[in-house]
């Protein structure tokens, strides 16, 4: 069996096993260290040896005898590991029913990752691994920080959810939509820093795509009726269909309106438009949906210039409605360039000027530089483009920023 395949059955089994743990033992940060182990055993020995019959339960007896070992070490504890010795079978298999009322551990770990206590990047760093089933070192590397950073990381979220006394259940029902909430910002943050790296050379990380992607199905199997864990998935995949068009041969960034739409992904953009339809019809419109909406339009359009603007235009409309904040406004002032205008579109841009966040990020200068050049205004636009290449931390971005104003010098 080749590595690939293991690594996904190991992804896959993580979070099962976790839970089944936490929900044996408690301690998070103890159970969730005995599972990293066993998957690095696993990872090591399955591909050389064969998978075993029972890949899961392998997994759970690893993991239990390191929980075992380690409350051995301590002396002060010798009592419980005594009692969990004697209760550990030969073979530790999950027992039936053994996984509550949901019928899934997953969206547990997803919520007791996502605990309030926790800041966004220690969310993020322990929704991978526990979640995720990705090393330290894995993590580390996909958001470009030293091991021993992302492990301080890490721990540090681990050493929180031991301090607030997270226990591992379902929040309260008038808990749960913040606490959804919080999860499905963590996928998508994962999901965005995939899409365009914050830094490095390389424009995009699949991987990290690939497992937002997993995690968000994942997410929508466990929640059937909630309309935005739909709008989340359908947004992803609309998004991440535009993948193989987004560089050129040289790995140069591409932007939407140039690409090669043969090379976008017919079968993830046709499941993210059926996802769209159906959910709309029968939820609320939230802002993932609305935004999956927004890239269900620009998806469809066989060519650039059959892009229906208005209706984008008016989809973000709706989206500053529901979700109000100044990167929908920039986001909206492009639709509004190519519906109405550059003009229009520049007044709406300039209306964020007063926004100190928005006119130190990249991004307002890029958009703006953009419509400036529409508009016929090049020694501005260049300027602008200048500015943005300067703010941006993406080498592959500050590139292109910098090709747009070099154009502009001809």
């Amino acid at each position: 069996m080749t590595s690939r395949v293991v690594e996904d059955l190991l992804r896959a089994a993580a979070p099962q096993v976790l839970g089944t743990l936490v929900r044996r033992h408690g301690q998070f940060d103890a159970c969730e260290d005995a599972v990293q182990e066993a998957l690095l055993a696993a990872a090591t020995q399955w591909p050389a040896q064969g998978v075993p019959e029972k890949p899961h339960a392998w997994l759970l007896t690893v993991a239990a005898r390191r929980l075992t070992d380690e409350w051995r070490s301590e002396s002060a504890r010798r009592d419980r590991e005594s009692a969990v010795a004697t209760a550990e079978p030969e073979q530790v298999e999950p027992e039936p029913g053994e996984r509550g009322p949901d019928g899934d551990d997953t969206l547990r770990l997803l919520f007791l990752c996502c605990h309030p206590e926790l800041s966004a990047p220690s969310q993020v760093a322990l929704t991978l691994r526990a979640v995720g089933g990705l090393t330290t070192a894995e993590i580390a590397a996909a958001f470009l920080v030293p091991e021993s950073t992302m492990a301080q990381r890490i721990s540090r979220g681990k050493q929180r959810i031991r301090t607030a006394g997270a226990r591992f259940t379902m929040p309260a029902p008038q808990e749960r939509p913040a606490r959804l909430a919080a999860v499905m910002q963590v996928l998508y943050l994962v999901f965005s820093e995939g899409y365009t790296t914050s830094g490095g050379d390389a424009l995009q990380r699949t991987d990290l795509t690939a497992e937002a992607v997993r995690l968000a199905r994942e997410l929508h199997r466990l929640t059937p009726g909630e309309g935005e864990s739909a709008g989340l998935l359908a947004l992803m995949l609309l998004t991440d269909a535009r993948r193989a068009a987004r560089t050129d041969a040289s790995g140069a960034l591409v932007p939407l309106a140039e690409q090669d739409r043969t090379r976008w992904d017919r079968t993830m953009v046709d499941e993210g438009v059926a996802l769209v339809t159906d959910t709309l019809a029968h939820h609320p419109a939230g802002p993932y949906l609305v935004q999956a909406a927004i890239a269900a339009v620009h998806d469809e359009a066989t060519r650039a210039q059959d892009t229906d603007w208005h209706q984008i235009v008016a989809l973000y409309r709706v989206l500053s409605r529901v979700e109000p904040n100044p990167m929908v406004t920039l986001n909206q002032a492009v639709a509004v360039a190519m519906a109405d205008g550059p003009d229009a579109g520049l007044d709406v841009v300039e209306s964020l000027r007063s926004d100190e966040r928005m006119t130190i990020h990249h991004r307002w200068h890029a958009v703006r530089a953009h419509l400036l050049e529409m508009a016929g205004a090049h020694d501005e636009a260049r300027a602008a483009y200048r500015e943005a290449a300067r703010l941006t931390t993406s080498l592959p971005e500050r590139r292109y920023l910098e090709s747009r104003s070099a154009r502009l010098e001809r």
